[in-house]
């Protein structure tokens, strides 16, 4: 009688099965990786909202008023730092965009300033909006309108 010789490995249908496995964790996997990756982008936007409110308390002490752009908060042009350019924050944050957000600074006429942060693309990089001003506190919107004076605060 004629033995058959198993060959050593996986057939061709155990590794279809394990593939298969591995996508079907895969998909379920994904959506629950893309939030948290959202998730830890507002986190650091709330975290350069505090970075901003720090920069800004330095230029006054130094300065006698509020930065009105991000710009004057960021590394200077040329030089050594000024009011145009006093070196408090870093030079990308200085652009107003960084990790999924992009920054607003504005100088209240009152004397103080507000800050915005939007993500840069929504449901994507973030799926809240913040706002705060001179007063230090954050306050958040869920959804596509930028926060405002108004919106909840962050707790």
């Amino acid at each position: 009688m004629k033995r058959q010789r198993r060959s050593k490995g996986f057939s061709l249908i155990e590794l279809l099965i394990v593939i298969s496995i591995i996508l079907i964790i895969g998909t379920i996997a994904l959506p629950k990786l893309n939030r948290t990756l959202m998730y830890s982008k507002e986190v650091s936007a709330i975290q350069h909202i505090r970075t901003l409110h720090a920069a800004q308390a330095q230029y006054l002490s130094q300065f006698g008023r509020h930065a009105a752009s991000l710009n004057e908060l960021g590394p200077p042009a040329s030089g050594t730092p000024g009011p145009t350019g006093a070196d408090l924050i870093p030079g990308d944050l200085a652009l107003g965009e960084k990790g999924g957000y992009k920054y607003t600074v504005q100088a209240d006429p009152a004397g103080g300033y507000t800050i915005n942060a939007d993500p840069t693309v929504f449901n994507s990089t973030g799926t809240r909006t913040f706002f705060s001003d001179h007063t230090l506190v954050v306050r958040e919107n869920y959804g596509v309108e930028p926060a405002t004076v108004v919106s909840k605060e962050l707790k």
